[in-house]
């Protein structure tokens, strides 16, 4: 009877592989949220670990193939539209996957991040976790409950009452006034047509 072969793995039930980790980091509009990515790229360059960039192809505001953060800090990324995208161009042993501009991507990103958890890669994703209506935006409130790793939630100075309590994003229209609900969800811009609010002096034309 010919015996089975039986692998070291199989002779430690109790050990378990190796698993990354998920850090969300979230915001409103110049809640620097690029610059908290950028600051983690060059700790993570320093420690020697290959990592590699993305965000979407929607965010074209400071730079192509680049992710920028509005003090014009940049840094070289790959642009995409589908998150299935991200799993056919990452190369081989990345340690570190960054993506950029979570929100903008559909729900089809979070089982891309589960698998590139699974295969032992750290996952640091940022984004706005509301929409300029004050919504919860895409798919970041499911990456936030599903984080394992660091959860930061950055604040920026409301533009009106110069206070560090901005967390909504206000949108403006071309004449100055505040955008209606009824107006598109995703609308790429900044400081022509976004401001940094806090909840009292947010406001949404019903």
């Amino acid at each position: 009877m010919k015996k089975e072969k039986i692998s070291a793995k199989n002779t430690q039930p109790g050990r378990l592989p190796n698993f990354g980790v998920l850090d969300v980091i979230v915001g409103p509009m110049f809640s620097g949220k690029s610059e908290e990515l950028m600051k983690r790229l060059r700790r993570f360059k320093i420690a020697g670990l290959k990592v590699m960039v993305f965000n979407h192809a929607l965010d074209k505001r400071y730079a192509t193939n680049k992710i920028a953060s509005h003090s014009k800090q940049k840094w070289q990324a790959v642009s995409v539209q589908k998150p299935e995208e991200i799993l056919k161009k990452i190369k081989k042993n990345m340690d570190v996957v960054i993506i950029d501009e979570v929100q903008f991507f559909s729900k089809t990103i979070i089982p891309v991040i589960n698998q590139l958890i699974t295969k032992n890669i750290h996952v640091v994703v940022a984004g706005a976790d509301t929409d300029f209506r004050g919504d919860p935006f895409g798919s970041v409130p499911n990456l936030l409950a599903l984080a394992d790793g660091e959860v930061v939630k950055l604040k920026a100075v409301c533009t009106v009452c110069k206070k560090w309590n901005a967390t909504r994003s206000q949108r403006l229209l071309a004449n100055g006034q505040p955008a209606p609900r009824q107006d598109s969800l995703i609308k790429i811009g900044a400081g022509d047509c976004y401001q940094a609010r806090c909840r009292k002096h947010h406001i949404v034309i019903s």
